[in-house]
């Protein structure tokens, strides 16, 4: 035994024996709060389950209102709930905003559940023109589009160091480049621009698409004016930045033809890749990121947009093989 084991087991004897000798009361409390972690962990850990990630709590909350026989754990100050949604097994989980967020929690999900789908819910900016806030939105790739140079300048322009590879187009002295994932046994990572959606999961969500009921109120003076949609393929993209900048707006989809831009998606379909996992995401566009006429639109539809997210999800689990 080592030394650090056998201090461990001396310490955890000592404060059993103490509570042995205060009573039987106190000395169930004590076990089975050292054991409480792992009961909950051994009762949900072997069940195969769907991770449903959500970034911001009205996101989360319109989802964990439907869950049924749910259990909940803590794991590094993040919140699991393990339970039914839609007739699936799933567990839901609150990220928080901003790809270290997502991509941390996701991949404490994948460690301590069997997870074997990881489906995204959420809010976005819309970068398409062609769409509108409210709108629900499918991508079939995903890419972390600020992974990226910023390049010297120089007398001819900007400078990118050749020994860094392909560089996509640029906004000023951002120049996108791939992201570095290393794989077992290979002496170079891969260089991955885009990460893909996996195709059945992706054919399950065209199909329910017509049917799904979206909101265009959510209070009396806050309404759309427009029929919300599904839109089903295309591409996303993720980074760090709140984009509420039009020239940038119009920079993302004229150079990745994307209709939307968020905070975490790319993050969590990367884990996805890495883990063999298969991963989707819905994205409800909550307005323009800066293209619109007047104010930014989020905070004021982030009711509409979080509900329509979640209903495109429910109906997308509903029909899921199992």
């Amino acid at each position: 035994m080592s030394r650090w084991l056998k201090v461990s087991y001396l310490l955890i004897t000592a404060h059993i024996e103490t509570a042995a000798r205060a009573g039987p009361v106190l000395l169930m409390l004590l076990i089975g709060s050292m054991g409480g972690s792992a009961a909950f962990t051994d009762q949900v850990g072997q069940t195969p389950r769907i991770a449903v990630v959500c970034a911001f709590a009205p996101e989360w909350l319109a989802l964990k209102d439907a869950m049924s026989e749910s259990q909940t754990q803590t794991i590094a100050d993040t919140t699991y709930v393990a339970g039914k949604l839609q007739g699936k097994d799933v567990v839901l989980f609150l990220s928080g905003i901003s790809m270290v967020n997502a991509a941390m929690t996701t991949q404490g999900a994948i460690d301590h559940f069997k997870i074997t789908r990881i489906v995204f819910s959420g809010i976005a900016g819309g970068t398409n023109p062609a769409l509108n806030a409210g709108d629900v939105v499918v991508p079939e790739r995903w890419s972390e589009y600020l992974e990226s140079v910023f390049a010297r300048k120089t007398p001819t322009g900007w400078s990118v160091p050749e020994w860094l590879g392909k560089t996509l187009p640029n906004y000023g002295m951002i120049f996108p480049y791939a992201v570095d994932i290393a794989h077992p046994g290979q002496s170079k990572p891969e260089k991955r621009f885009w990460f893909d959606v996996d195709p059945a999961m992706l054919d399950t969500a065209r199909s329910v698409a017509p049917s799904v009921e979206l909101k265009s109120c959510s209070k009396p003076d806050v309404c759309l004016d427009h029929a919300p949609r599904i839109v089903i393929g295309g591409a996303g993209v993720s980074g760090s930045a709140f984009v509420d900048n039009a020239d940038f707006r119009a920079w993302i989809f004229n150079t990745r033809a994307a209709n939307a831009v968020d905070n975490e998606s790319a993050s969590v379909a990367h884990v996805a890749y890495s883990n063999h996992i298969p991963f989707i995401a819905f994205r409800s566009l909550s307005d323009l990121a800066g293209g619109e006429a007047g104010e930014n639109t989020e905070d004021a539809l982030k009711g509409i947009v979080s509900d329509n997210s979640a209903a495109a999800v429910k109906a997308f689990l509903a029909a899921l093989p199992k």
